[in-house]
């Protein structure tokens, strides 16, 4: 009989360590070159985990739904993996439930409309991405729902003109972008809508000659 248990240990071991687990929390994984392990093991994890990140894995990559949550519990964000990487909508929270922002990923990068709000609920800005890079026009809001900056994106940075407002709906500042740096003259206001400086760019640097000013109107220098 001894003899028997003795053989029959080592099997009931190798499928315990063989056997997918049915629920582990992150705190029990490493990540090791992007496939996640449990702690001890050799074989790239597949199962479920719990707590307050939850859903599953594949091999060692994420995969299916998956949601989070914070410290008391409020949800703070879900959406899908495939493959290991982001795939499909996915929507996030402020502590307070607040809607924080929401979009599609496509092979783990941003992909089309993403709009992000306010800890209060309104807008803070929206626009698109295109292959995880910002592309087109975009829009930003102060949190009391009047309009900041626009512009426009191409390939990650700024291009084209450009122009941004105080949440009293005075104008800010207005110029243009060429390759993410500002290009061709642009001026900037005090919130009490005088004008602060005016002057020219070039390849992203001051160019010729810029005024400053008071907010009472008087030349700075």
């Amino acid at each position: 009989m001894k003899m028997k248990i003795l053989f029959l240990l080592p099997i009931l071991l190798l499928s315990l360590v063989s056997t997918p687990c049915l629920s582990e929390t992150m705190g029990d994984l490493v990540d090791r070159d992007g496939l996640y392990y449990k702690k001890f093991l050799e074989t790239p994890f597949t199962g479920k985990v719990t707590g307050k990140v939850q859903g599953s894995y594949k091999i060692g990559k994420k995969e299916g739904e998956w949601v989070s949550y914070d410290d008391n519990g409020q949800l703070s964000g879900k959406g899908s993996f495939k493959n290991g990487k982001r795939n499909g909508e996915w929507v996030y929270y402020h502590d307070n439930g607040q809607l924080w922002s929401k979009g599609s990923y496509k092979n783990g990068k941003k992909e089309g409309e993403w709009v992000k709000c306010h800890d209060n609920g309104q807008l803070n800005n929206k626009g698109s991405y295109k292959n995880g890079e910002k592309e087109g026009d975009w829009v930003w809001y102060h949190d009391n729902g009047q309009l900041e900056e626009k512009g426009s994106w191409k390939n990650g940075v700024m291009e084209g003109e450009s122009v941004s407002y105080y949440d009293n709906r005075q104008l800010s500042s207005k110029g243009s972008w060429k390759n993410g740096e500002p290009e061709g003259e642009w001026v900037h206001y005090h919130e009490n809508g005088q004008l602060e400086e005016k002057g020219s760019y070039k390849n992203g640097k001051e160019e010729g000659e810029w005024v400053h000013y008071h907010e009472n109107g008087q030349v700075s220098y």
